[in-house]
């Protein structure tokens, strides 16, 4: 896939940092908060569809992500068995995108191109959905590794990536001369809840 970054104008950037600091603010809110911290002046219905733009063209998503005490995650690696994989491997990459079970699925450059990462309610539940998936697919892998994951310490993006992004043009680095601080509305928004939060109504 190419890479789309140097597509996205440093303006865009900008708004999309304002929205992963501030994800619960209104199109409104946004406009403002571009116009004190960007010196960027847009309409809240110019953000509005910007922002409809943007996700449009996967450039974010809109998720929810449980609490992570609900399931047990893992991490799969699967290692080709070559000479049946051409014949078997758009309808295993189907399943996998569809299966509500994995969380994440990306190429990886090492012997293990598939990588996905999982999540079960028990370790009986994942034993049981891999041997189901050797019995469907085993024909096209040579290895596979599971990684049982403990203690997920973070899992969510920081609006201050952006900066990196930002800085790549005259104009970003504009936008961040002008920037004093980047506020966020609601830290429990921000990628996953705040376990505190979490626990004391669980």
């Amino acid at each position: 896939m190419p890479d789309q970054s140097n597509d996205i104008k440093p303006r865009d950037i900008a708004l999309l940092q304002a929205r992963v600091a501030n994800p619960t603010a209104s199109s409104r809110e946004l406009s403002k908060f571009l116009n004190k911290e960007y010196d960027i002046h847009l309409s809240h219905n110019h953000v509005n569809t910007l922002l409809r733009e943007m996700q449009s063209e996967d450039l974010f998503r809109k998720t929810v992500i449980p609490r992570r005490t609900l399931f047990n995650h893992y991490i799969f690696r699967i290692g080709f068995h070559y000479p049946n994989f051409k014949d078997n491997w758009e309808e295993c990459r189907e399943i996998l995108i569809e299966d509500p079970h994995v969380l994440m699925f990306f190429n990886a450059d090492s012997k293990y191109r598939w990588q996905l990462i999982t999540q079960f309610r028990r370790n009986k539940q994942m034993d049981e959905w891999v041997t189901a998936f050797f019995e469907e697919h085993g024909e096209m892998i040579d290895e596979f590794d599971t990684t049982s994951v403990h203690n997920l310490h973070k899992f969510n993006t920081d609006a201050e990536i952006f900066d990196d992004m930002l800085i790549e043009s005259e104009e970003g680095q504009g936008y961040l001369a002008n920037r004093t601080d980047l506020d966020t509305d609601d830290q429990s928004t921000r990628g996953e809840v705040n376990q505190e939060e979490v626990d004391s109504t669980s």
